[in-house]
């Protein structure tokens, strides 16, 4: 039976998978076997070759070890036999599957603090672009339909397949209570929420504008590093762009 050789490139860093396959691969596979969250498969390298490699050196220093699988998508290496050349993986979401977009989750009931808001985007993705290693795009919500949010909407798939996902939090209303509990949007807060479902902590920011008529509780648990606030424009400029360099670099993306 002839071996049917599959490409496999290491993730080292954030690269869409479009880029990846530009250039060389990183090890050689034939594969064995194919479950629903793993696959097993055998490396075609030699085995003095794979033990040199980067990819393997952090393998033993225990490390998650990512691999974007020609055919197969995205797999982290779980056991590797340089004797036999047998190697393990389980099948992981990894950043390769993502697009080098942000996400920006607007409201319109109170337009003020989203103009701010993409209007700083847009400036704070124009700089960072002149030194990214992948250029960076802006997606938006779509506000133009009365009718709900739909999960398997195109929009749901650009927010799910987006690299950062951003959400003006700002409050539209409050419930008197002690203390008083805050609401943005319904629609950010659909957005919001399936955002801390589908992607990593990591990949969320969520702004605020804080309003002196209606204080009150930040409405979502998010950790401290992902969430912002801002009175206006001078002071969203100062913190934006660092929050977001601060993201990306985690992707190194810069």
């Amino acid at each position: 039976m002839a071996i049917i050789s599959l490409k496999a490139w290491y993730l080292r860093d954030y690269e869409p998978a479009r880029e990846l396959e530009k250039r060389p691969h990183d090890l050689r596979l034939s594969k064995s076997s194919l479950l629903k969250s793993a696959l097993r498969a055998d490396f075609l390298d030699e085995a003095d070759e794979v033990k040199q490699s980067e990819w393997f050196q952090n393998y033993l220093e225990g490390e998650m070890v990512e691999f974007y699988i020609e055919g197969s998508g995205g797999y982290a290496i779980a056991n590797i036999d340089l004797v036999s050349h047998e190697i393990y993986f389980t099948k992981r979401e990894v950043l390769a599957n993502l697009d080098p977009t942000i996400f920006f989750s607007y409201q319109s009931a109170l337009g003020e603090s989203s103009d701010i808001l993409r209007e700083e985007l847009r400036r704070a993705i124009e700089q960072i672009n002149k030194k990214a290693r992948i250029p960076l795009t802006l997606e938006e919500s779509n506000r133009l339909s009365d009718g709900p949010l739909r999960l398997q909407s195109s929009l749901m798939r650009k927010l799910r397949k987006s690299l950062l996902f951003i959400a003006d939090a700002t409050p539209i209303l409050a419930l008197d209570d002690e203390p008083p509990l805050l609401f943005p949007s319904p629609a950010v807060c659909v957005e919001v929420g399936y955002a801390l479902q589908c992607k990593r902590a990591e990949q969320i920011l969520i702004g605020q504008m804080t309003r002196s008529d209606l204080p009150g509780q930040f409405p979502f648990d998010v950790a401290t590093g992902q969430r912002f606030q801002f009175k206006g424009e001078a002071e969203l400029r100062k913190a934006l762009r660092s929050r977001l360099e601060t993201q990306l670099k985690r992707f190194n993306v810069l």
